[in-house]
């Protein structure tokens, strides 16, 4: 528990250190090393793939051991400390945060702020506007909440460290492989079916989580829990819905609306019930970020409840 506590307790206050050296681009190096030499042979159907993920987990467990040996033979203290800055280093709600307040900042700089929500989102940014800026801004942090909060904090919790390395392995793997394009459509399947098993039960607690942030928050709660039900499957996603459509409910807004991608029109459709406001200002940004910030210690203390 005093790991996990720390490790919290650095995140909020230092945020995700940045450096060349940061474990998750190691895992990245690492990953696309890997498949160079897959790809090179012919290793490149879904079978390779599977390999692919398991070497990758397999020598970064033995890295962390390997480490936390000759750690533990120079002071037990060192490997301790050594679980303690992976830990540290694959929580990032701060980061998340901070890259929803430079959008805030630089919301009267529309250029500014488009070039900052490209850190957040996928989506073509040049054609949004201010109310679409936030609308996006909001989607992304609580689509994030999921993926990088809440699971490896409850993985951390659950299963310790491993379990922790093996979400955001997994999680790396996707954002690097798991594509339908033409090159990864059968390489990068399992990288892309791992992220949504591990995703799967947390989007879902994301909803009560939101639920109860905004019940604190004198906000929504039960509009959070039904249109959580009712929109979640408007994205295509099997996970990322429960979370985006939590939160516009817990703040009746209107989320999603038109998104671009290469030029065209890829959905026109809103989360959320056509009487909530779409026009969204830096009011509503603000809010969202509370809304993420009070979520944390309220899944921190799910988390260690399962202890």
């Amino acid at each position: 528990m005093s790991l996990i506590l720390f490790a919290c307790l650095l995140d909020l206050t230092f945020g995700d250190p940045v450096y060349r050296l940061h474990p998750v681009r190691l895992i990245g190096d690492l990953s696309a090393l890997i498949e160079r030499q897959f790809f090179a042979r012919g290793w490149n159907e879904r079978w390779g793939g599977i390999a692919h993920g398991l070497l990758v987990i397999s020598a970064v467990f033995a890295v962390w051991l390997g480490i936390r040996a000759g750690a533990a033979w120079i002071h037990p203290q060192l490997a301790l400390l050594w679980d303690l800055y992976l830990a540290y280093s694959l929580l990032c709600l701060r980061d998340l945060l901070e890259q929803g307040r430079r959008v805030l900042r630089n919301l009267d700089d529309l250029p500014a702020a488009r070039n900052q929500l490209t850190q957040l989102v996928g989506r073509d940014t040049a054609p949004l506007q201010r109310d679409g800026i936030v609308r996006a801004t909001i989607e992304s942090l609580a689509e994030n909440l999921t993926d990088a909060v809440l699971t490896p904090l409850w993985a951390l919790c659950l299963f310790g460290l491993p379990g922790l390395l093996a979400v955001k392995v997994i999680s790396t793997l996707d954002s690097m492989i798991g594509y339908q394009n033409q090159r990864y459509q059968q390489f990068g399947w399992a990288a892309a079916r791992s992220d949504d098993f591990i995703h799967w039960l947390p989007a879902r607690l994301s909803v009560l989580v939101i639920a109860l942030a905004a019940a604190l928050l004198r906000l929504h709660p039960l509009l959070a829990l039904r249109t959580a039900w009712r929109d979640h499957a408007l994205l295509p996603s099997p996970n990322s819905g429960w979370s985006e459509a939590a939160c516009a409910g817990a703040l009746r807004v209107r989320l999603l609306g038109p998104v671009w991608r290469n030029g065209q029109v890829v959905n026109e459709r809103f989360i959320g019930n056509s009487a909530w406001p779409a026009e969204l200002d830096a009011t509503d940004l603000q809010r969202a970020l509370t809304l993420i910030l009070v979520c944390y210690p309220l899944a921190l203390a799910l988390g260690l409840s399962w202890q």
